[in-house]
């Protein structure tokens, strides 16, 4: 069977938009260590980064993103278990929208977890999909930062284009800006643990393409 991300070349697989109605270019956003975002800024002041994007997509753009793979050193450096263990590379595509924006499933699928991890800097209200298809390797697709109140029951099923949650405030969502994590894991990274890693140190890179591939592939416009 297709092994994701080839799922995307095939005429027997129809992907949705996870966001509906998304139009004109991203602001994309650099959380890199090299991003100059956080000269002035405290990366912990998530509302005023807020405030910041806010500004930045006023009139521009009605939407963002923030890489995958991306080295967030300096966004994580108050995390003592993600400098111990040198967790620095973004293993999701941070999708920027409004509050409240719901979500929509890409491809048929089944709740596999539904849950809040609390903390500050973690996921928040959270959802796992799990993907299955005689067309392809079965995979998982996760969504962090999310509405705690509005969460559906593990074991639901939903269709494809199917509303299943909701972007989350700051109380709810692991006291982050308004986005939401999207990240792939392979059947094997679930069996390693990878859903609850949303970073990887730079020695694992290499095994990222069997564990937590790109998510560009699964996201549609």
């Amino acid at each position: 069977m297709m092994k994701y991300p080839y799922i995307a070349y095939s005429d027997k697989v129809k992907i949705w938009p996870v966001f509906k109605n998304l139009s004109g270019d991203p602001l994309v956003v650099d959380m890199s260590i090299d991003s100059p975002l956080f000269e002035t800024l405290d990366v912990r002041d998530q509302k005023g980064f807020q405030t910041l994007l806010d500004g930045m997509m006023k009139g521009r753009h009605t939407w963002g993103v923030s890489s995958y793979l991306e080295n967030r050193e300096k966004v994580l450096s108050q995390c003592p278990q993600m400098v111990e263990e040198q967790r620095f590379y973004h293993l999701g595509l941070d999708i920027i929208v409004p509050l409240g924006t719901p979500l929509h499933a890409p491809l048929p699928a089944v709740v596999k977890e539904s849950g809040y991890e609390a903390g500050e800097g973690n996921y928040g209200a959270h959802v796992l999909l799990m993907h299955e298809s005689p067309c392809f390797e079965t995979f998982y697709s996760f969504y962090g930062h999310l509405n705690r109140e509005k969460l559906p029951a593990q074991g639901k099923e939903f269709k494809a284009g199917e509303v299943f949650s909701y972007i989350g405030d700051f109380h709810e969502n692991g006291n982050w800006f308004y986005h939401t994590h999207l990240q792939i894991i392979t059947q094997k990274g679930f069996e390693q643990g990878y859903l609850s890693k949303g970073y990887c140190a730079a020695a694992d890179l290499a095994r990222m393409d069997d564990l937590c591939p790109s998510p560009l592939s699964l996201f549609r416009i």
